[in-house]
């Protein structure tokens, strides 16, 4: 590639293009936050949150939306900082709707050392003890800051992993601290990809025979059949960090 043509594509790039929050560059018809584009809609996108209420939101073990221990503001939702403890402060949020087949796909910004999750086929009633309600979790952490990266097996609770059991690839796209990420959930029959910033990190079955041996040399073998519900909430994690959440929408893939 020539210095001409590669100057002319990155012009190209700019005039298709506007800068976002901290910065960041957004394609020029990209729908605000918390809205579709027509695309969208015409794909079958719905949004989960409306960038307002808690309408469609309740707590984990509660059916109402936790009281305290997270923000609305500016079409932001956020979980508050509360020491780092594991659903100790407003606790773990669900959708209401439970979901079989579906693509997610939400935005979320990190602040330094932070630890949170993205469930999804939660059995809210599972865990009857402290902690957070049990389901297969897409890790959002600062790998750098929190020690938890550090822990599990390969890597496996590292930024957009499947926790505890399948780690991201190592040249993840992630973008620094403090600014948005896209995180994106794909589950259509048993097969599940985790995808961060427009990159597919990982993908796996569920119920498959390496699936089945690593939740058998994880802390979830404990729980019978982890993994393999048929259909369940998606859950928001609250750890006891700050982490915030934006553009929450699924498009159903398959039967309801």
């Amino acid at each position: 590639m020539t210095d001409t043509t590669r100057i002319l594509l990155v012009l190209a790039a700019a005039a298709l293009a506007t800068v976002g929050p901290r910065g960041t560059l957004q394609a020029a018809d990209a729908p605000a936050p918390n809205t579709l584009s027509a695309a969208e809609k015409a794909e079958g996108w719905t949004l989960l949150w409306d960038g307002r209420t808690t309408t469609g939101w309740r707590g984990a073990r509660s059916e109402t939306f936790p009281a305290d221990g997270w923000e609305m503001a500016d079409g932001v939702l956020s979980v508050l900082e509360s020491g780092g403890g594991e659903s100790r402060a407003g606790g773990d949020i669900i959708t209401v709707e439970e979901f079989s087949g579906f693509d997610l796909r939400l935005e979320f910004r990190l602040t330094p050392g932070a630890n949170s999750g993205i469930k999804y086929y939660v059995d809210p009633d599972l865990n009857k003890a402290e902690g957070s309600a049990i389901g297969l979790e897409y890790q959002l952490l600062d790998d750098a800051g929190h020690p938890d990266a550090k822990m599990g097996k390969g890597g496996n609770r590292t930024l957009a992993s499947l926790y505890d059991l399948l780690p991201a690839s190592s040249d993840k796209p992630a973008r620094p601290i403090g600014e948005w990420n896209e995180a994106r959930i794909r589950s259509e029959g048993r097969h599940v990809e985790h995808w961060l910033n427009v990159v597919k990190v990982l993908e796996y079955e569920r119920g498959g025979e390496d699936f089945r041996r690593r939740v058998a040399e994880s802390k979830y073998k404990i729980w019978k059949n982890f993994g393999e519900r048929e259909k369940g909430p998606i859950l928001l994690q609250d750890h006891g960090n700050r982490v915030s959440f934006r553009s929450i929408r699924i498009r159903r893939l398959g039967p309801s």
